[in-house]
């Protein structure tokens, strides 16, 4: 695949698109990484109060998502008087493109046409009618040879 690794202020993060290698932080951190992207920066009591609204944390669990994500190179930390102030290096989309691709490759066997095919069907329709019915729109009657759609593979 041509996926791009994630690269933040510091550069490109190495091994984050080594099959096996978890691509997108996992779901806590995550959240952390949503306020930073909302606030910018902040420091562990912050994203602690702002995540408390749905989700109750400890200091010290807040504390530890933002040390791990720093350890990744996906949050930036700095020293302002007693505390760290946290800063998100990755951008959401960047994250999103990881997110969306993991699932494109874990579910739909790296078909974006599969994928697309399945949203398309929305809820209670089998994705093997509308992708007929795509592939309808796309080719006229005349085109059509008994109502077939041949498979490609990659």
């Amino acid at each position: 695949h041509c996926w791009p690794r994630w690269t933040t202020s510091r550069g490109t993060i190495k091994g984050m698109s080594k099959r096996g290698v978890r691509d997108i932080p996992p779901p806590l951190e995550l959240e952390c990484l949503s306020v930073l992207w909302r606030l910018g920066e902040s420091n562990v009591r912050t994203v602690q109060e702002t995540l408390a609204a749905s989700r109750p944390l400890a200091y010290t669990t807040v504390m530890t998502m933002l040390e791990r994500l720093a350890k990744k190179q996906l949050v930036s930390r700095r020293k302002t008087g007693r505390y760290f102030v946290y800063a998100a290096q990755v951008d959401r989309d960047t994250v999103r493109h990881s997110a969306v691709r993991n699932l494109v490759d874990s579910l739909f066997d790296a078909s974006a046409a599969d994928l697309t095919a399945f949203l398309e069907a929305g809820a209670g329709q089998p994705v093997s009618q509308a992708a007929t019915s795509n592939a309808d729109d796309c080719y006229g009657e005349e085109d059509q040879s008994d109502g077939e759609i041949e498979a490609v593979l990659l």
